[in-house]
């Protein structure tokens, strides 16, 4: 095993860790045929809709454009066999969009497979040795 202070004395040094000082990170999304099917970004969109059942305010609280947030929608239900969201449109009682059952179940799924995804990649950290 190469020492990095024995390769470049004068550039690194090399300190031992103390153990849980390391942290892994890690991002997932599920890719279909059409491109990003879901994501973080994508299931906090899908989120905060269900609360405010408005895409104009999701968009403005995750800081993007309404266009953009449209855009992710219409692309993961496109790629979706049921819609995730309805859009209802404006007028008199002033529309608004609510995330289907499949939308929530969607988000609870990603959910779960990216907890168990930061689970195991912890467990694999904690049996690694750095020295």
């Amino acid at each position: 095993m190469y020492k990095l202070g024995a390769l470049f004395p004068k550039r690194y040094s090399v300190q031992k860790a103390e153990q849980g000082s390391f942290k892994i990170r890690n991002r997932i999304w599920i890719e279909g045929e059409s491109g990003t099917f879901l994501g973080n970004g994508r299931v906090s969109l899908l989120e905060i809709i269900s609360k405010t059942g408005s895409i104009n305010k999701a968009a403005k609280e995750l800081k993007m454009s309404y266009r953009k947030a449209w855009s992710m929608l219409e692309s993961m239900n496109s790629q979706s066999a049921q819609p995730l969201i309805i859009k209802s449109a404006g007028g008199d009682g002033g529309g608004g969009t609510i995330v289907t059952d499949e939308g929530l179940k969607a988000i609870a799924q990603f959910k779960t497979l990216d907890n168990k995804c930061r689970e195991f990649l912890n467990k694999e950290l904690e049996n690694m040795e750095f020295q």
